[in-house]
């Protein structure tokens, strides 16, 4: 069991990401974002299903295939090893209620997330179209963990995503761990507002009515709460939301900075928008002004520190 401890992130991820040998070759497919940057300021638990239910590695390779009613994932001799994936990933998920993250080897039939190749089964024509059978029972057990394939991840948008939500929903289950109350559940909601706006202004507004009344069935707000944050934060932030977000700060210090400052910010912002400069421009000349001009406000808005600066992930958007 996995419990969870508000002084470590733990993230899931499939064992041959991080070097473990365990492919059906005898391979890997270590991730070297995963392993030398992320390994930083996550704990990893590697988890191969396939080694799990015993197909050992080497081992023959096992595919989806479609019989018409049902998918199956089928070993090249023909062994059928759905019940086996789909039980072990069953008993796993129920472990993993620590877990604030899962990175998923891509194109898997027991792992992959989403476009796995399916067979027909008379052995002519497939489609991209599955999804791995462990994933779906991880899927169903545990909704609101964000999940990313190891491919995906290559992608500076959606790596800036999938950290921004671990530790978001990191941050959300200290807030359990140490009891949720309605102060806490305002409080939360306060510091995610421009992240919220940035990701889905629509989510923003609803969940501030969500918390409007507090004063009966707190504990099934929040959860109606985690669940509207977690689908919202999904959503990949628009330089055109960034760029409202953004203005929306400037306004904060537009009486405090001089003529000069006022220019190079909105210049800056301008800048951005406009592809010219990335996020991470606008976003330092913003802090470095907050340490200029205090404002306890803005300094708890985790759109401005949604994860570790050391991992570079606003640099390349």
């Amino acid at each position: 069991m996995y419990k969870f401890d508000p002084k470590v992130i733990r993230v899931g991820i499939s064992g041959c990401l991080v070097g473990q040998k365990v492919r059906f070759d005898g391979g890997h497919k270590r991730s070297d974002f995963c392993s030398e940057q992320l390994a930083e300021f996550v704990e990893f638990v590697p988890v191969c299903p396939e080694m799990a239910i015993g197909l050992g590695s080497p081992r023959p390779s096992i595919r989806l295939v479609n019989l018409g009613e049902d998918i199956i994932a089928q070993t090249a001799k023909g062994v059928d090893v759905t019940a086996a994936l789909r039980d072990y990933g069953r008993n796993l998920a129920t472990q993993f209620s620590g877990l604030s993250g899962y990175v998923l080897c891509a194109k898997s039939p027991s792992c992959g997330m989403e476009r796995v190749r399916v067979y027909h089964e008379s052995g002519k024509g497939n489609a991209k179209e599955g999804v791995g059978i462990y994933t779906q029972e991880l899927m169903q057990a545990q909704p609101l963990l964000p999940l990313e394939e190891d491919g995906r991840l290559n992608d500076a948008l959606l790596r800036e995503n999938f950290v921004t939500r671990v530790f978001a929903l990191h941050d959300w289950q200290c807030l359990c761990h140490e009891g949720i109350t309605a102060a806490g559940l305002i409080t939360f909601h306060s510091r995610y507002k421009y992240l919220l706006m940035a990701h889905h202004r629509e989510s923003y507004l609803q969940l501030g009515k969500l918390l409007a009344d507090l004063s009966v069935d707190v504990a099934a707000k929040a959860d109606a709460y985690i669940k509207g944050l977690m689908q919202a934060l999904s959503i990949i932030v628009t330089r055109k939301n960034h760029t409202n977000v953004l203005q929306h700060l400037q306004g904060y210090f537009k009486r405090m900075l001089n003529a000069r400052q006022r220019e190079e910010l909105s210049d800056t912002i301008t800048q951005y928008r406009q592809g010219i400069l990335p996020l991470f421009a606008p976003i330092t000349l913003l802090r470095h002004y907050l340490k200029e001009f205090p404002n306890e406000y803005l300094q708890q808005q985790v759109y401005l520190n949604p994860h570790p600066e050391a991992l570079r992930l606003r640099y390349g958007i």
